[in-house]
């Protein structure tokens, strides 16, 4: 029986877990990957406050994981399968076990979108990459196309010319939604150029991806344009496959929380990227955690 379970060990589930097992909470997250989440996977976060000069997001993530193992919290590396959430004591289902706890923190994170073309689910690891620090050095002297406008797509758009020959930036409108550090920082770049108000139709290729065809919502002219590897960034989709329909969600599927991180079941919170948050970054994520668990913590106060 624990105090608090945690799910996903993304920077909101690591925070959550440090604030609850320094309460001296028997506290467990369950991670089906490695801690860190997307976060971990991200070559350098800049914005992230004290560290003037940036770091990367598998080192900032794994002091993270240390913090939290050093306080106690304990870590089960399984796949969540289902939520039993009626009554005092919540039950966690997973590909192993079912465990018990008094409180539940959900902080799966999100996933990124795919762009849902044609193509797309047959060259999936054959050119189609949604992370350039995992699959940009798979493409070194090659030509490439980043699909987004946000900061996501920028910044890995920067990152993967330090292997590809030419990065090419699509994005459906005639601006960029990235901060203006990125979008100066990418226009001069040489390696990068950029085609707006143009979406992608289909992904070509044969055994691997070959090009794409494009359509510039302007003219509506469609076109092919050759390419090695197409890297997506168009944003993200809850990870709630695990979800019953017992917590209050939106049309897209975040779960649905007040100010205080409370769902519409007692006893159940959720923090970070699942959750119907304006912004999604490693700075809130790690607010939502420090809350959901001092939240969760009077809770359980309460029940004594």
């Amino acid at each position: 029986m624990y105090d608090i379970l945690i799910i996903g060990a993304g920077p909101a589930g690591l925070t959550a877990g440090i604030y609850a097992a320094r309460g001296g909470l028997k506290t467990g997250i369950i991670e089906l990957a490695m801690p860190g989440g997307q976060a971990a996977s991200t070559e350098k976060i800049e914005n992230y406050p004290g560290f003037p000069d940036g770091i990367g997001g598998f080192e900032l993530m794994n002091s993270f994981h240390r913090q939290a193992l050093t306080y106690g919290t304990e870590f089960i590396f399984e796949e969540v399968k289902e939520l039993l959430l009626q009554g005092p004591i919540k039950k966690v289902v997973t590909d192993n076990q079912t465990l018990e706890s008094k409180t539940l923190i959900i902080a799966a994170g999100s996933k990124p979108r795919p762009l849902g073309v044609p193509g797309e689910e047959i060259f999936h690891g054959r050119g189609i990459s949604y992370c350039a620090t995992c699959d940009g050095a798979f493409f070194r002297g090659k030509n490439v196309i980043v699909v987004g406008g946000g900061d996501a797509a920028i910044e890995e758009g920067g990152y993967l010319t330090k292997f590809a020959d030419h990065v090419t930036i699509i994005h459906r409108r005639s601006e960029f939604r990235a901060s203006k550090i990125a979008i100066d920082r990418a226009q001069a770049n040489p390696k990068i150029s950029f085609l707006l108000n143009t979406v992608v139709k289909e992904i070509l290729g044969i055994d691997k991806v070959l090009g794409v065809k494009i359509e510039n919502l302007e003219t509506g002219s469609i076109e092919e344009i050759k390419a090695d590897g197409v890297f997506v960034y168009i944003g993200t989709r809850p990870n709630n496959q695990f979800l019953s329909g017992e917590l209050n969600v939106t049309e897209s599927g975040y779960i649905i929380t007040d100010n205080y991180l409370r769902t519409n079941i007692a006893g159940v919170f959720a923090a970070g990227d699942i959750r119907n948050t304006p912004l999604r970054q490693v700075a809130t994520a790690v607010g939502d955690g420090a809350l959901a668990a001092v939240e969760a913590e009077k809770y359980l106060a309460e029940l004594d």
